[in-house]
């Protein structure tokens, strides 16, 4: 009998840590349906509240928007001025970050009040693409040139707007190191990621290779509290992991083939939520640590 016990009590508990594995994560499902217009779907980003934002729902030029309980708006159906946003980017106040590439301008938008203001103009811009937020407030801005190949990063902090680089392929996703010590960048036609050492007044040394692809595009670009980048695969329907180290670690199919990019959030921010260009859904899945963003909202920037 004690023996029977024991072995009901073992099967019970095995049950219990067999539930407990990691076997739905890396597996992407439908979220939530946006609608059909998905040729500009781009840009994700997740508030302290769990709203989760997002471009050109519907139409170019609007934001949408998914709270907590899965309710989706039209945030805001138009920007001002033909403006037309890409990526998105929330600030330590809470404030929405928009690369505007048709305007050359990063938009501000107040969450409370939507009103929406220019918060740098990038003049000798090709198009602002694609955000990256640190150190406070300081962002960098990657800046393709589709048509030559070529692209640019931009810093904007305190008002002061700076080229650091402007040799660079297609620059495209951007994301900055958990200890705010590296800076990546991909270039979507190049199939190249790139790794820059930040210095402390934020301009960048040591360029150096971080990997480079063979095949499709590159698009949105982030990194989990364990420096582990997830880069978009435009075209293949994945989401590829590379560690820091620059070693693939796995490539997750996602249900869309024009995978745009992607953001971290959910309860504790490890829900990674996915803009496809061919679909209307957005789409999620799970994974083993919180992202990067997620935790400086969280503890303040």
């Amino acid at each position: 009998m004690k023996n029977h016990m024991l072995s009901i009590l073992f099967g019970v508990l095995s049950g219990i840590v067999f539930s407990q594995t990691p076997s739905d994560l890396y597996q992407a499902h439908d979220y939530v349906y946006v609608g059909e217009y998905t040729q500009g779907l781009e840009g994700p980003a997740v508030d302290v509240f769990g709203n989760l934002y997002f471009v050109n729902p519907n139409h170019q030029g609007s934001i949408g928007k998914i709270d907590a309980d899965r309710n989706f708006s039209l945030w805001i159906d138009s920007l001002p001025h033909g403006s037309v946003a890409n990526g998105i980017r929330i600030s330590r106040k809470g404030t929405l970050l928009l690369a505007d590439y048709t305007n050359h301008n990063v938009l501000r938008i107040d969450p409370t009040t939507k009103k929406i203001s220019i918060y740098a103009h990038l003049a000798q811009a090709n198009q602002p693409n694609d955000l990256a937020i640190c150190c406070g407030d300081r962002l960098y801005a990657s800046d393709p040139n589709w048509k030559e190949g070529t692209g640019k990063l931009w810093m904007i902090e305190k008002d002061q707007i700076t080229l650091l680089d402007d040799e660079m392929g297609t620059t495209n996703g951007i994301e900055v190191s958990p200890d705010h010590k590296r800076l990546y960048v991909n270039e979507s036609v190049q199939l190249k990621v790139w790794v820059f050492d930040i210095l402390p007044d934020g301009h960048l040394t040591n360029k150096r290779l971080h990997i480079h692809f063979e095949d499709y595009g590159f698009d949105g670009m982030r990194v989990d509290s364990e420096e582990n980048l997830y880069i978009t695969r435009y075209g293949k329907g994945t989401i590829v992991q590379v560690s820091k180290e620059g070693k693939i670690l796995r490539e997750i199919p996602t249900k869309g083939k024009k995978v745009s990019n992607l953001a971290f959030g959910g309860n504790d921010g490890k829900t990674i939520y996915v803009t496809t260009q061919d679909r209307g859904w957005i789409e999620s899945f799970r994974v083993e640590h919180p992202g990067r963003s997620f935790v400086e909202q969280t503890k303040g920037l």
